[in-house]
């Protein structure tokens, strides 16, 4: 019987695809037609069995003894049969699934033609996800040649654990030598981590995702509320392509989207598997060694990363299609400003209007200290440190000392950049009494007693 069968992934859907014509083998002339099959490298395997592991940059094998010259060969017209799957309404299925269940369920699909990135952090849950299940899997990581030698350490761990071999993928030599030879080893420091990001990780990404139909990232949507709080469990990538090529090739699978990172934690510590031990040094989101640290009480966990940069600048690339750019809601000088609710809701908490913290500044002889929080609602820092901010403006009720809020993004960020020492968000500033100057708070610990040793030295 003559078949072949072949796959591709739209941009919404993915098909499969079979053709079939006549067993017998002709003879037109002194031609003859082949009566064998061929099942191109392109086809997925559905069955849930594997073929032998393949390198993630692997080119398709073809035998051109089974492609006979369009000169020489006849053949008949194929009807096409397509199957096709609505991952979006896949993911709607899967939105109360367990991460065990999604997992099971990506990697019946695509077999061998996906992988688990591997970040060498807590997303470690995904490989025991899949040890689990028992399903042959392929794991890889980006080695930036950056990262810390903790996290090297931890990669090693990882393999002996699993008995398995991590593919990594590292920059093209000559865009590194070319980047830091122009522009320093720290360049990133000073005109932001983009660009070497996306030399040293986003374009290797994209290398490793060419040889792949389809990928399982560890996101989940508590990481980052700001620009992550709509990720699915999966998705067709809008940003990379597959081996196909092409928008819509590529199947990006998000198996602990819904899962919180304390569970997370209470998932590893049970199963006994390796982590990084720089989380017991404080920190939470590992990337690369200049560019991650450890946070603080009342910090977001993403705050250890890029933290010289404004909340809305921490994200690398990777992920790019999942980022919320465009929340809807007012856009006030260019800036998208998302429809979310207010922070700092303590009664004991004035709210400033850019009036009232105009006249602030003026005062030259206050009756009492100020401290003031210069935030915005959206930004996932402002609301770790609310708790904290709330309880000291409770503790501080009748102590002589006012506790305040300004809203400082949308048309008064360049106000508040050019008159309040506005960074990023959160900033705090002290109005101490008898002082017309405003003293900013220097420290990230943004705890009440922090907070209050703060106020007791400068008031």
């Amino acid at each position: 019987m003559a078949a072949t069968v072949s796959s591709g992934i739209t941009s919404s859907a993915f098909s499969r695809s079979v053709i079939s014509s006549d067993p017998k083998v002709s003879q037109i002339g002194s031609l003859k037609l082949l009566d064998h099959v061929i099942v191109t490298p392109m086809s997925l395997n559905l069955s849930g069995k594997r073929s032998s592991i393949k390198p993630l940059n692997a080119e398709p094998k073809r035998n051109d003894s089974m492609v006979p010259l369009a000169a020489t060969m006849v053949a008949e017209v194929a009807q096409e049969v397509v199957e096709t799957e609505d991952f979006a309404e896949l993911a709607k299925k899967l939105e109360n699934a367990s991460p065990l269940e999604i997992m099971d369920k990506a990697l019946e699909k695509f077999g061998n033609d996906i992988a688990i990135a591997f970040s060498g952090a807590e997303d470690v849950a995904l490989i025991e996800y899949a040890h689990l299940i028992g399903r042959p899997y392929r794991v890889f990581s980006l080695d930036t040649g950056r990262l810390n030698p903790e996290t090297y350490r931890f990669f090693d761990a990882v393999e002996k654990h699993y008995g398995i071999r991590i593919e990594y993928m590292f920059p093209d030599s000559v865009e590194v030598q070319g980047l830091v030879r122009s522009k320093g080893l720290f360049s990133f420091y000073e005109d932001g981590h983009q660009e070497c990001c996306r030399v040293r990780k986003v374009r290797p990404l994209r290398r490793a995702l060419k040889g792949l139909r389809a990928w399982i990232t560890g996101q989940r949507k508590d990481q980052s509320p700001g620009t992550r709080s709509e990720i699915p469990v999966v998705q067709v990538d809008p940003v990379f392509e597959g081996l196909d090529g092409g928008a819509g090739s590529l199947v990006k699978w998000n198996p602990v989207a819904n899962v919180e990172g304390n569970d997370v934690w209470s998932f590893l510590r049970t199963m006994d598997v390796p982590v990084n031990t720089l989380h017991a040094a404080g920190y939470v989101s590992i990337g690369c060694e200049p560019c991650t640290r450890a946070v603080l009480p009342g910090q977001h966990e993403r705050e250890g990363r890029w933290w010289w940069e404004d909340a809305k600048a921490k994200e690398c690339g990777l992920h790019k299609g999942n980022i919320k750019e465009n929340a809807k809601g007012n856009n006030v000088n260019g800036e998208s400003k998302p429809v979310v609710e207010d922070i700092f809701k303590s009664e004991n908490i004035v709210a400033l209007s850019r009036k009232g913290i105009e006249n602030l500044m003026k005062l030259e002889n206050r009756k009492e200290p100020w401290i003031v929080v210069l935030y915005a609602p959206w930004c996932p820092f402002c609301q770790a440190m609310e708790a904290s901010y709330d309880e000291l403006a409770d503790k501080l009720a009748g102590s002589g000392v006012k506790v305040a809020k300004f809203r400082a993004d949308g048309d008064q960020k360049e106000f508040a950049k050019q008159e309040l020492q506005l960074g990023s968000f959160p900033t705090i500033l002290v109005f101490p009494k008898n002082s017309s100057g405003a003293i900013k708070y220097p420290s990230e610990k943004r705890d009440v007693d922090s907070l209050t040793s703060f106020l007791n030295l400068v008031r």
